[in-house]
This record gives structure tokens, C-alpha cells and sequence, in this order.
């Protein structure tokens, strides 16, 4: 009984990573409802900034201070250069726009800083602990104090704040917002800034884990079953969507993967996801779109 217990720990474990690239998608979705396919291309190019600032030689606090202040000129450029340009367009174009917007950043990101595997210490020990009576990775506890932390700000910050007030209202509907004063440029900065600095700690937490490399930025394809099962405009629901899915997983791959004679790891999420659009298409906490006639 104990190994089910392990197991379902360590999957947990590995939803709250899971959580962590999905708030990134929830972020700019929600104040904007577009799927931000660049998010990936963000989060290696975070990481590969960070590695390469210690590379030189450059301590870790002043590194993520620079690497947080590239990620919000970064959402700045983009602004100015991508987003205002497509003001007020529907969300296809917009979403066309940031698939373009991936690709420019991971070339630019290949020009800049090469295409070399960089190893990455954040100084955590990734060694068993025991808790309860079971072993867990102490790398994996940090972990997920580092995304809850992330997550109660960012709750509070969309709840209790005015600029969180402003991002729901623009997410709602874009003219009626800004009919009332409130900026779109600025809250485009605002929160594509944000997004660049999930995107660093997401990955920083997965860098470490698999290596700062170019397939990093995959690690997104394992968050749109998150956001299908969370909601895409659920900052809880990431993470709900999240632990389901790590948990699941990791107990299909235990028991379900010997009846097929494989893992089952890569594609349950994805069933799981196919499962959820049927029966509940927002997810768990998603907005549902309400028609009057």
C-alpha cells in the first residue's frame, strides 16, 4: 500500500509542475482570451538567459533579477511590435500572431546563446526524504512550495488588486473596457511581463530537472491537458487540473501500463482531456459562455 502512496505523492508532485507552465497560458488567456502558443519559446528563452548569466560568472539573485527585467522588455517589445499593431483583432489572428511570435523567439534565443545542453543547480538536493511513512523527493516539496507561493500572489493579485480588477474586465470584453479608461497597452505589458517571470521559474524548476536544452520548451504540450481539465481561464483550476493529471499518470503508468505492455505516461493525460472536453468542455473552473436569445 505504501508504494500506491508513493507513487500518487510523486505524481502529485509532478502536477504541480505541470501547474506551473499552465499558468502561464492562464495568465495572458485570461486577460486577453488568446492562447499563447509562445509560451514555451518564453520559458526556454528565460531559462537559457539565466543559465548563460551564470555561466559568466554572475551570482544567482543578481541573475534572476536581469533575467525577470529581459522577460518584461521582452513583453514590452512584443506589445509595441506585435500586439498593438493586431488591437482589437479576433482572437484566431492574435492566436496566429503568437504562433509566429514562438518561432521568432526561439531563433532569436539559438542566435544569442547557441543550442548547446546547459546543466543547471539551483542548489536543491534531489534526494528521498521520509514524510509520513513514505519517500519523497526533496527537490520536489521545494518545488511545489515555490509554485504554491507563485500561485497565492498571483490570486491575490487578480482578486484583491485594481490592476487585477483591470485584466478581468479587458478579459470579459475589450471595447467595453476600454470605453471606461482602462489602457490595453499597459495591461498587455502588465501581464505578458508576468508571464515572462512564471515562464522563468518554470523554467528554472524544469531546466534543472531534464537540462536547459531546446526541447524545454515542449514541456508545454504537457500543460494543454492541464488547461483542457483546469479551465483556461482558472488560475485554481491550473493547479486542480494539474494534481489530476500528475496523479493520474503516474498511477496509470503503475497500473495500467503492464495490461498494454508499455508506458502509458505520454498519451493518458491526453484521453484523460478528450474525456473531460466530452463531458465538461470549460474544464473544472472554466468560464462558460453564456448565450441569450
Amino acid at each position: 500500500m505504501s508504494y500506491f502512496f508513493e507513487t500518487l505523492v510523486s505524481g502529485l508532485f509532478a502536477g504541480v509542475m505541470y501547474s506551473l507552465v499552465a499558468i502561464g497560458f492562464v495568465l495572458i488567456y485570461k486577460a486577453s482570451g488568446v492562447f499563447n502558443f509562445a509560451q514555451g519559446a518564453m520559458l526556454l528563452f528565460a531559462a537559457l538567459t539565466f543559465v548563460t548569466l551564470i555561466e559568466k560568472g554572475m551570482p544567482f539573485a543578481l541573475a534572476f533579477i536581469v533575467t525577470s527585467l529581459v522577460m518584461v522588455a521582452m513583453a514590452i517589445l512584443i506589445e509595441w511590435l506585435v500586439l498593438r499593431p493586431l488591437r482589437n483583432r479576433d482572437p484566431l489572428t492574435l492566436f496566429m500572431a503568437t504562433l509566429g511570435l514562438s518561432y521568432v523567439i526561439e531563433g532569436f534565443a539559438q542566435l544569442l546563446m547557441g543550442m548547446d545542453v546547459h546543466m543547471l543547480d539551483l542548489g536543491i538536493p534531489d534526494v528521498a526524504v521520509q514524510v509520513g511513512g513514505i519517500y519523497v523527493s526533496q527537490f520536489d516539496i521545494i518545488a511545489s512550495l515555490i509554485a504554491l507561493t507563485l500561485v497565492a500572489t498571483l490570486a491575490i493579485a487578480f482578486n484583491k488588486t485594481r490592476m487585477g480588477i483591470s485584466l478581468r474586465a479587458v478579459a470579459a470584453d475589450t471595447l467595453a473596457a476600454q470605453s471606461i479608461g482602462i489602457r490595453l497597452p499597459v495591461i498587455w505589458r502588465i501581464v505578458w511581463s508576468v508571464a515572462g517571470i512564471v515562464a522563468l521559474v518554470a523554467g528554472l524548476v524544469w531546466g534543472s530537472r531534464q537540462g536547459v536544452q531546446y526541447s524545454l520548451s515542449l514541456v508545454t504540450l504537457k500543460a494543454l491537458p492541464v488547461l483542457i481539465i483546469g479551465g483556461f481561464s482558472s488560475i485554481p483550476g491550473a493547479i486542480a487540473g494539474g494534481l489530476l493529471v500528475g496523479a493520474t499518470e503516474a498511477l496509470a503508468d503503475i497500473y495500467v501500463g503492464p495490461l498494454v505492455n508499455g508506458s502509458v505516461s505520454a498519451w493518458f493525460a491526453y484521453i484523460l482531456a478528450v474525456g473531460f472536453l466530452l463531458v465538461r468542455p470549460a474544464g473544472l473552473f472554466g468560464d462558460r459562455e453564456i448565450e441569450r436569445v
